[in-house]
C-alpha cells in the first residue's frame, strides 16, 4: 500500500471540533511544512495538543492567530505571543500539563491505559479538581489519557508503507502522537520504497501512519 499523498489530501481528514496532536519541541521535530499548509484550512474550533506552542516563527501562531484554535493543551507558551492573547481572553482555554504528565498522559492514549497516577503536580494548582490517592503514606494525582483524531509528526524518512526514522531528539513527542491518534499524517524529508529504512532503525511503525507527505526540496521551493 501506498500512502503517500499530497498535503492537501491528507489535511482534508481535519474537521471542525477535531483534537489536534502536533509533535516537535520548539522548532525540533517540529512538523512545519504540514503546519504552514495548515494555515487557512477551515476547520475550526480545533483542541490543539502541542509540548509549547512553538515560538512567534512557527506556523502555529499563525494559525492561532487565524482563530482556528478553541483550546491548547500544553506544557508552556513563553514563546507564543498568539497563544498567550488567547489566555489573555480566555483563560479557560489553556490546560496546562507538567511536561512528563503530557508526555505519559499520550503514551497512555496510545496504548490503552485509561489513566494513570502521579505525584507531580501534587499541592499546586495541577491538583485542582482531580481525583487522589495515597500509596505508600505519599499522595498522587490522577491523571487521564489523551488521544487525539488527527496528528502531524515529522520524519527524516519514511517509506511509501509509513514506515519512519526520525532522528535523535526529534523523536521527542512525534513518535507517541504517532499511537495516539485516529489519523496521523507524517511529514518526510525523504521517501523511500518499502525495505529501503534498515527495521533496526524504524522509529514508528508504518501501522500508526496513515498518510507521508513529502517536504518539497529546497529547490522546489524557488
Amino acid at each position: 500500500m501506498n500512502k503517500v499523498i499530497t498535503a492537501s489530501e491528507a489535511l482534508s481528514h481535519v474537521k471542525d471540533y477535531d483534537t489536534l496532536m502536533v509533535g516537535g519541541f520548539l522548532q525540533c521535530g517540529s512538523p512545519e511544512y504540514l503546519l504552514s499548509q495548515f494555515v487557512g484550512h477551515p476547520a475550526r474550533h480545533l483542541t490543539l495538543v502541542n509540548n509549547d506552542m512553538g515560538d512567534y516563527t512557527s506556523s502555529l501562531s499563525k494559525i492561532l492567530w487565524a482563530g482556528q484554535v478553541d483550546e491548547l493543551i500544553c506544557t508552556w507558551i513563553v514563546r507564543n505571543e498568539a497563544a498567550q492573547a488567547m489566555y489573555k481572553a480566555n483563560p479557560a482555554c489553556l490546560h496546562i500539563n507538567p511536561q512528563g504528565t503530557l508526555t505519559e498522559r499520550i503514551r497512555a492514549g496510545g496504548f490503552g491505559i485509561a489513566a494513570f497516577y502521579t505525584p507531580t503536580g501534587v499541592g499546586t494548582i495541577i491538583e485542582e479538581g482531580k481525583e487522589t490517592r495515597v500509596f505508600n503514606g505519599r499522595k498522587y494525582l490522577m491523571e487521564t489519557a489523551l488521544r487525539g483524531n488527527v496528528a502531524f509528526i515529522h520524519a527524516a524518512v519514511a517509506d511509501e508503507f509509513g514506515n519512519v526514522f526520525m532522528k535523535g531528539s526529534s523523536k521527542n513527542y512525534n513518535a507517541a502522537m504517532a499511537t495516539a491518534c485516529d489519523y496521523v499524517i507524517c511529514e518526510a524529508e525523504e521517501i523511500v520504497p518499502v525495505g529501503a529504512i534498515d527495521p533496526e532503525l524504524v522509529t514508528v511503525s508504518g501501522i500508526y501512519v496513515n498518510a507521508v507527505v513529502q517536504i518539497p526540496k529546497k529547490d522546489d521551493k524557488e
